[in-house]
């Protein structure tokens, strides 16, 4: 297949729906909470009783600008509202209000950085404002289909990319990024597995060196993104193939079966569905100004590839260490808050990413549990860096301590624990004349040039020490004794 597949282009569009964390509806009072019992959180607007009227949802328009802003897009200052018909079990009115003409963001762009370290630029064509629809449920009874509505009018945007994605790795990758800017910006959760958000593909393939694109199939139902990454690859070889057997590949919606890791028919569009988009004759049109604009911009977070560039431009940290930090926002302002306190940046890291990390892990943790704050691991660090603890010492005692006793002075406990180093020549020539002692015979290979056998005595003093000396002033009159 490999062979095949260096005849072809995949040409990919990716369409992003994210809902938004807002209180209510987008364009009604009901709540939007997730995990409310079915048909709790509706009422007569949700519903689509005649005579009831909408309101559009002003926080919903600020989280908008707010993505849009993040995504380099311009933003429209006359908006309007749109009906899009369609007959849905769990779409109450008979059609959904969104944006057709008028998406509130468009012409944007997203960098994304792949394994290469190759920038791939992404264009975004439009997001645009709509409601959701219900759910509907065929697994819960024998005999019949359940609708719940809890989730019909929750606000949305639709993430709309230009083809320019030419991989499942790419595709990956930008939905990765999309998820990430929600999560900063903090107006999606990002969770494709609760449906929160929810991402279709476009893929189509075409000959090397060809002019013009091949049909496109749209691809549904995928809830993670390492399942879009599934989707996509099965999708450009079955095209692959159906081309090479001389058949034609038709505007098909199809469904991924995660199961088998293969798509399936849905239904065939000849042509696109009209779906009678009209002005939504509810909703008057509404306007936005740049002074609001810019009041949006004025609170949004730093976003995570301007962190990266901060990190490895100005604190000096690899490439790999900032995409890490800025993996999790939580992570990258727990990081943030800590470099207040200690200029150490490169060590910050290193137990940002591994001690604290671990400890999050071995006890099944969020970042905003974890109980030492970011001023107490800048004390644990500024003991370290003076030579009052050793570094590993710190992790293994120290750290754990601090954890237990977070209020408590960070100094004290290592008192208490008996664990700061001792400056006393001395007392170190008799540890080391110890450890010589007890193994003459690795004091000789030393001698003769078998010199990996130096960690071996290190380890030694550590033990007899207790972790109380400098290694550093250890590790130098260690080699001089050997060597004598």
């Amino acid at each position: 297949m490999s062979k095949l597949r260096d005849k072809y282009v995949a040409v990919i569009g990716l369409e992003v729906h994210a809902q938004l964390l807002t209180n209510s509806k987008m364009y009604a009072p009901d709540s939007a909470e997730y995990g409310g019992m079915p048909n709790t959180n509706v009422s007569m607007i949700t519903l689509g009783h005649p005579g009831t009227l909408p309101k559009v949802n002003k926080k919903a328009i600020e989280y908008a600008i707010k993505m849009g802003l993040a995504t380099n897009c311009k933003i429209r200052r006359e908006n309007q509202f749109a009906r899009k018909n369609y007959f849905y079990a769990d779409l109450p009115k008979g059609y959904q209000i969104t944006q057709d003409t008028t998406p509130i963001c468009y012409e944007g762009h997203l960098d994304i950085k792949m394994d290469d370290d190759v920038v791939k630029r992404v264009g975004i064509t439009r997001i645009h404002l709509e409601e959701d629809a219900g759910k509907s449920m065929h697994d819960q009874d024998e005999n019949d289909s359940l609708i719940d509505l809890n989730r019909a009018g929750t606000p949305l945007v639709e993430i709309v990319s230009e083809p320019d994605i030419r991989s499942a790795d790419e595709a990956y990758n930008y939905l990765g990024e999309i998820r990430k800017i929600l999560r900063y910006l903090e107006i999606c959760d990002g969770n494709m597995e609760e449906g929160s958000m929810r991402c279709d593909a476009n893929v189509s393939v075409m000959l090397k060196g060809a002019d013009k694109y091949g049909e496109r199939c749209e691809v549904k139902n995928m809830n993670s993104i390492r399942n879009v990454h599934r989707a996509i690859e099965f999708e450009i070889d079955r095209q692959i193939e159906e081309i090479e057997k001389g058949n034609k590949i038709t505007q098909d919606t199809r469904s991924f079966d995660a199961n088998t890791g293969t798509t399936f028919l849905l239904r065939s569009k000849e042509d696109a569905n009209d779906y009678r988009y009209f002005p939504e004759p509810d909703l008057p049109p509404f306007f936005i100004e740049k002074e609001e604009i810019e009041s949006v911009r004025a609170m949004m977070p730093a976003l995570p590839h301007e962190l990266q560039e901060k990190y490895v431009a100005k604190l000096g940290l690899s490439e790999y260490d900032a995409n890490v930090l800025t993996d999790s926002k939580e992570i990258a302002m727990y990081f943030e808050d800590l470099i207040s306190h200690t200029s150490n940046y490169k060590t910050a890291a290193n137990w940002v990413m591994g001690n604290v990390k671990s400890y999050l892990n071995d006890n099944a943790l969020h970042i905003k549990e974890f109980p030492i704050k970011s001023k107490a691991l800048a004390d644990i660090l500024k003991l370290v860096e003076e030579g009052k603890v050793s570094n590993s010492v710190a992790g293994q005692k120290l750290f754990p301590a601090v954890a237990e006793r977070p209020n408590e002075s960070v100094l004290k406990i290592a008192e208490e624990l008996n664990i700061l180093i001792q400056d006393n020549p001395d007392e170190l020539d008799s540890f080391i004349k110890q450890a010589m002692d007890k193994y003459p015979d690795k004091v000789e290979e030393y001698r003769n040039g078998k010199k990996g056998v130096l960690g071996l005595f290190m380890g030694e003093l550590m033990k007899i020490s207790k972790g109380k000396i400098d290694p550093k002033a250890a590790n130098t009159k260690l080699r001089q004794a050997l060597e004598q």
